[in-house]
């Protein structure tokens, strides 16, 4: 498991995908959630801008991240 540290109250699912290095840009999000299947909290996402808190967790290519607020 990995972790997404954040310094605001919540980090949207494209930039989880971002700060993981899956994707590069905002507009690639769009296109990897059609063609992969992610999801938060054990649920399929398909939203880029999907709201994600500390203690959520994002599953990607058999990979699981946690959202964790930096101090």
């Amino acid at each position: 498991m990995k972790k997404i540290l954040i310094h605001t109250e919540y980090i949207e699912l494209q930039n989880v995908l971002k700060k993981s290095g899956i994707i590069f840009t905002g507009g690639e999000a769009k296109i990897f959630l059609k063609e992969n299947v992610v999801y938060v909290n054990d649920e399929q996402e398909n939203r880029r801008g999907r709201k994600l808190y500390p203690g959520d967790q994002v599953k990607v290519n058999n990979e699981i991240y946690l959202i964790e607020k930096e101090c």
